[in-house]
């Protein structure tokens, strides 16, 4: 483990913080803080990850795919950002890629992924500091 590996993984202990663990092809809904002036609100973001970069650094981020309106919406979240308030875990996805950047050129059923039969509850995870 080099320098920046330890410094890095000392930081996401500090912070205190435990992600959910989720892949490509699993739908989640991400409560994210949106400041509108002076106030501050949750907006839930509910859809499938089609991709997750970076692993499990301070710079790993994830891909959420959803329709709304009937245009396919996109929204890179960092993982470790002060701005998610939650995580959840709605279903998980049987699939055999770890990108899935083909569902952008699907409509409809196509489009669909099956839920793995090792299923769990809905599970939330949530990312303020512990303690």
């Amino acid at each position: 483990m080099n320098i920046i590996e330890k410094l890095e993984s000392d930081q996401i202990q500090k912070l205190g913080i435990t992600i959910p663990d989720f892949s490509a092809g699993d739908t989640i809904k991400v409560g994210y803080k949106i400041t509108e002036g002076e106030r501050t609100r949750i907006q839930n973001y509910e859809g499938v990850v089609i991709s997750r970069k970076g692993g499990s650094t301070l710079a790993a981020s994830f891909t959420v795919r959803k329709i709304s309106f009937g245009e396919g919406v996109e929204r890179v979240f960092p993982l470790y950002s002060p701005n998610i308030e939650n995580i959840t875990i709605v279903r998980r996805g049987k699939v055999r890629r770890s990108k899935l950047y083909y569902l952008r050129n699907l409509r409809g059923k196509s489009a669909r992924i099956t839920e793995r039969k090792n299923n769990k509850p809905e599970k939330t995870v949530d990312l303020e500091k512990e303690g």
